[in-house]
């Protein structure tokens, strides 16, 4: 758990409600029943539960999913994490957002995978910069065929597991062996984005399945490692695509560990570049209903955030964001520069999180397995 700084004891949300609410006539909205409900995270979330939340009233959403992230989190603290492309470009993949499609024809250059020299020093950087999580991207479909590849990337997450960092990577498809040879290097998480609705990815992506995505989830997730997926608002689709996302992502067989919560940098010579930038607002009820639904899951504020003014980001951290992504570029797109986060980070109070020990990881690792085996009835295992 992230610790709180508070050494005052901690009301219910029921109480503090209480405390705070007028008497009225109307009835409550969808985000306030929810958070209100308190009890365990659950996965048995419906399409229309959750799309209740979403289309509560913005200021009720706001207000609630605040309530139920300090419930859970230390509400000033925001994990930093830096996002390295360590393989650029030339990527089989058509989909329609990204400029590292080699189906696209935008200013990207293919490059081969960075030699390790050169992505320990950009991890020890980021450490130095206050970052406790390292992520490394690689534009492939999936790992077939790249064994020396594969096998530097597990050397490079040993070397920067054992400078204290959370370590994540994105390398497209992996088997269910290369999940488990990624565990014992150490990896924290590997994120695997589903990107936006069932209904609406075949118009985003044809190369790769709703389902291939789902099962390199489940490959993950058996191994062991966080799952960290999530997806991308403003691809053209509508609030009932972004709900059913959220509702995809709230019905894992387990919430994943963080949910990257990303607004479209449209990039000339991508099939989306003329789409318009995403509103603020559609940012935060993404960002609200995602905590309210997985209250106990990372929220990261990712991609896009460079369009939105300081007071904006702030709004999406009272939302229930606690993790975004640092340093000056997103893999190809341009990020805040550091010195700005720095400058916000003291202007609003935020507080970084430190990064999670190998000890810390492998009690949580322990105490899902026992909720595993208790959810599939194995009573012997707990005995």
């Amino acid at each position: 758990m992230l610790r709180r700084l508070s050494l005052q004891p901690r009301r219910s949300l029921a109480s503090v409600t209480a405390a705070v609410a007028a008497p009225r006539s109307r009835a409550p909205s969808a985000a306030e029943e929810a958070a209100l409900a308190g009890g365990a995270p659950k996965t048995n979330w419906t399409r229309a539960q959750i799309g209740a939340i979403y289309e509560s009233p913005l200021m009720d959403l706001l207000f609630y999913s605040s309530l139920v992230h300090r419930r859970n989190f230390d509400g000033r603290a925001v994990q930093q994490c830096t996002l390295l492309s360590i393989k650029t470009g030339g990527c089989s993949e058509d989909c329609s957002y990204c400029p590292q499609s080699s189906k696209h024809n935008t200013a990207v250059e293919s490059t081969k995978l960075m030699k390790q020299d050169a992505v320990l020093e950009a991890a020890r950087a980021a450490k130095d910069a206050g970052s406790s999580r390292f992520c490394m991207g690689a534009a492939w479909r999936d790992m077939e065929g790249r064994k020396t590849n594969f096998k530097d990337i597990l050397g490079y997450v040993k070397e920067i597991r054992g400078m204290g960092m959370e370590v994540c990577c994105t390398l497209g498809m992996i088997t269910q062996e290369q999940a488990k040879q990624l565990k014992e290097a150490g990896l924290t998480a590997y994120n695997h984005n589903v990107d936006t609705s069932r209904e609406y990815y075949p118009k985003i992506i044809t190369t790769r399945s709703y389902d291939e995505r789902l099962t390199t989830l489940a490959h993950v997730r058996d191994a062991g490692i966080n799952v960290c997926s999530g997806g991308i608002i403003g691809l053209g689709e509508s609030d009932s695509d972004r709900v059913g996302m959220l509702h995809t992502l709230a019905t894992l067989p387990e919430h994943p560990e963080s949910v990257p919560v990303n607004a479209l940098l449209a990039v000339e010579g991508t099939p989306l570049e003329q789409l318009e930038p995403v509103k603020i607002w559609e940012m935060i009820r993404m960002i609200g209903t995602a905590r309210i639904v997985m209250p106990q899951t990372m929220i990261r504020l990712s991609a896009g955030r460079v369009r939105f003014t300081q007071p904006e980001q702030a709004l999406c951290f009272m939302a229930g964001a606690n993790s975004i992504f640092t340093g000056d570029k997103l893999l190809t797109t341009p990020n805040n520069a550091h010195n700005d986060d720095k400058q916000m980070f003291e202007t609003l109070g935020l507080i970084p999180l430190e990064p999670k020990s190998i000890t810390m990881e492998q009690q949580e690792k322990e105490l899902k397995d026992l909720k595993r085996a208790a959810n599939r009835g194995l009573d012997e295992v707990l005995v």
